[in-house]
Order: structure tokens, then sequence, then C-alpha cells
């Protein structure tokens, strides 16, 4: 929020405690331009139904692997990648970036509980 006031893409007032508050017309205007932006850009076709759309936290790279971190709501979401896949995509911080899965595995686990006494 603080990148969008300060780019002039969302207006805030300011408290005398100097806290930002945003107006429910800014919230409900930024809604309707994302809603607009999505039905013009296509997504492309996929089996895969787990779908997070969010933000670019972190990209660390090397010479031949990034993490890519992306917070979409309240999920965190980690992906590693080639430093190829990510330099060409050219991912940076506050991007958005939507992450797929396609998991033909899951495995839950629970803590072991502790022995009976004989």
């Amino acid at each position: 929020m603080r990148r969008w006031a300060a780019e002039g893409r969302l207006r805030t007032t300011r408290t005398r405690g100097r806290q930002r508050l945003v107006p429910l017309a800014e919230i409900t205007r930024l809604q309707a331009a994302r809603r607009r932006e999505r039905s013009a850009t296509p997504s492309p076709a996929t089996s895969a139904r787990n779908r997070f759309e969010g933000i670019v936290t972190r990209v660390e790279r090397d010479r031949v692997a990034a993490v890519v971190e992306v917070l979409a709501g309240p999920h965190r979401l980690v992906s590693l990648m080639t430093a190829e896949a990510a330099t060409e995509l050219g991912l940076k911080v506050g991007d958005r970036a939507a992450c797929v899965v396609k998991a033909t595995n899951v495995v839950v686990e629970v803590a072991r509980r502790g022995r009976a006494s004989s």
C-alpha cells in the first residue's frame, strides 16, 4: 500500500497519529480496475486447478537456481526454479505473479504420540 500511495496509484489520508487511511471508494476503484485487467488478460488453459495470484516478495538467484517467494492472500508459496527461468520471467519483488500448483502426491504427517507404558 505504501508503494502504491508513493506511486500515486492509491489515494490515502493520514490520521493525527500518521496512520494511513484508505477510503472505501479507493478500494472499490482498485477492485474494479483489477477485474477489468483480469478479464482483458487471457489465462492460459491448464489442467492444474490450484492457482494462487499474488505479489512476489523475494527473489534470490545464484548461477544455477532461483528461489521465488509469492504472497497470495494468507498463503506464502515458494518456488525453486532455474536461474535462467527466473531471469526470462524478469521476476522482481513487487511484481504480480500467479503460482500454479499441480501435485500428484500429498503427504500428511502428524507428530508421533508417546508410547504407552507397560
